[in-house]
């Protein structure tokens, strides 16, 4: 990568981290589903949460699996 690619990467990462930082009780499956919005990787989830890669994917399907559970009213 070149100079500007990096700091496009880290830039988008730093946002998508900024993004989840208010949801710090929040599940993996919840912070997956507020990434995945933006199109991120497994990978960079990864790096944004701070978890293994196979947790993301575990975390991504659930999520197509079981929906978003909603609490009952």
């Amino acid at each position: 990568m070149n100079k500007e690619s990096d700091s496009s990467y880290a830039m988008r990462l730093m946002l998508a981290y900024l993004c989840v930082a208010t949801e710090k009780e929040a599940s993996l499956e919840r912070k997956v589903e507020i990434l995945d919005k933006f199109g991120l990787t497994d990978k960079e989830i990864a790096k944004v949460c701070g978890g293994a890669i196979q947790s993301i994917r575990n975390a991504r399907h659930s999520v197509r699996k079981h929906g978003r559970n909603k609490k009952a009213r």
